[in-house]
């Protein structure tokens, strides 16, 4: 049973020094999606991934240094990697990654954050329509796919620990929380409430006023599946327990 770990680890070095390759070792995902990278390949001693059994791993980092980024970590050989997705503006700074094996493709997802003011909010509306439109285009020739990664949005008031002081905030903003849902009547299932409806349940936590210890979070991180592959999904987590970084680790398991 193939197993999906996507995990923001806000910066893959600073990650392995509080011992996320151990995490994985514990963990043993299949594939492993990777997003704010913060590091160019070349910065990374890449025999400690192939020591821990990802043989195969892609690296799509941003022009500018220590900055965003993702990656694709594999024990078995894809078929083939996308590295970007033609758009100069989004890949510029790492933002998408595919590799597909067989008739399935897997996708590490690193959507904008609007929080830093106006502009990068207007940047991320459209980064979001942008997206929605190639996978669109993608779907036509790629029908089966799973997108994990950090897509910076909540969808429902479950999702955010406090949804009324938030109602203005980036990241649960209508017009943020109104596209997701849409994307996912589109022909895509949450992985994680497909299994578990229930609040609380969270990806992200400030790293202010001790938010994590009190649970005061955002669910913002998904392994979205299409609805192609609805009977081959067998389980879904958020893996709170590790902390290598201010988001954790989400899962999926896929049959394919």
């Amino acid at each position: 049973m193939p197993k999906i770990i996507s995990y923001n680890v806000n910066g893959i070095r600073s990650a392995l020094s509080k011992g996320w390759l151990d995490w994985v070792g514990a963990a043993k995902p299949d594939v492993i999606l990777l997003q704010e990278i913060k590091a160019e390949s070349n910065q990374l001693d890449l025999g400690l991934f192939e020591k821990a059994g990802y043989k195969y791993h892609y690296w799509h980092s941003a022009e500018k240094k220590g900055y965003s980024g993702v990656a694709i970590l594999s024990k078995k050989q894809p078929d083939h990697v996308e590295v970007g997705c033609g758009n100069k503006t989004y890949d510029a700074e790492g933002r998408i990654l595919r590799a597909d094996f067989g008739d399935v493709s897997i996708m590490s997802l690193y959507m904008p954050s609007g929080t830093s003011g106006d502009e990068r909010q207007t940047f991320k509306y459209g980064c979001m329509d942008f997206f929605q439109d190639y996978i669109n285009k993608l779907r036509k020739k790629r029908p089966n796919l799973i997108i994990g990664g950090d897509w910076n949005i909540c969808h429902t008031s479950i999702d955010i620990h406090n949804p009324v002081s938030n109602a203005k905030s980036s990241g649960f903003l209508p017009e943020e929380r109104a596209w997701i849902g849409k994307f996912i009547d589109n022909g895509f299932i949450d992985s994680f409430r497909h299994f578990n409806q229930e609040p609380h349940q969270y990806t992200w936590w400030s790293q202010r006023f001790k938010a994590r210890d009190r649970n005061l979070g955002w669910r913002i991180d998904y392994n979205m599946v299409t609805k192609t592959l609805e009977k081959e999904i067998k389980r879904a987590a958020i893996l709170a327990e590790a902390r290598h970084s201010d988001h954790c680790p989400i899962l999926v398991e896929v049959q394919y």
